[in-house]
């Protein structure tokens, strides 16, 4: 499996991401993950929307919760062929919990606790904590990736306006 170093920190430390580096223009890897009922669910069922993929490592610390009370505040906006998807390693009875006491509704949150199948297919497996790496992905309607960003250190928010934008951008 891919190893890439240098790309992001925890507190200044480097970290190793697992898996392939994802660029803009690429046709976006299928992967699986868990709902917070347990279903499977797939990238590939989401064709035909605009989906921003939000990576977390924990909704559990401040910086997730932060970060996916945002999207969910901007979701309010968004029209009906737009979702916003959270995944973490957090297990799915935890991100139900957690949506519940944030009253989180317009994110769907999913786990990839079980394969880390989207960690790897994405390239935001952390080796040494066997976390998500903190990115934002826009995958447009056809599956095509139009943005990447990967927050360099783990403790710090993404460039959310830089999101809107392109979201704004490819849905006219």
């Amino acid at each position: 499996m891919e190893e890439r170093r240098d790309i992001i920190t925890m507190k200044g430390q480097p970290l190793t991401l697992l898996g392939t580096e994802i660029k803009v223009g690429e046709t976006a890897p299928d992967f699986e993950v868990l709902a917070n009922d347990l279903s499977e669910v797939k990238l590939s069922s989401y064709r035909g929307k605009v989906c921003i993929i939000s990576s977390v490592p924990s909704l559990d610390t401040s910086v997730c919760d932060t970060m996916t009370r945002r999207f969910n505040q901007e979701a309010v906006n968004f029209s009906d062929d737009i979702v916003v998807l959270t995944i973490s390693m957090d297990l799915p009875f935890a991100q139900k919990r957690w949506c519940g006491a944030a009253d989180v509704k317009n994110v769907q949150t999913l786990s990839d606790h079980r394969d880390a199948l989207f960690g790897t297919a994405f390239g935001v497996l952390i080796k040494e904590l066997r976390l998500l790496a903190r990115a934002v992905f826009v995958v447009d309607k056809e599956g095509i990736v139009r943005y990447v960003q990967i927050v360099s250190e783990l403790t710090n928010e993404p460039d959310y306006e830089a999101v809107l934008k392109v979201v704004k951008d490819i849905t006219g």
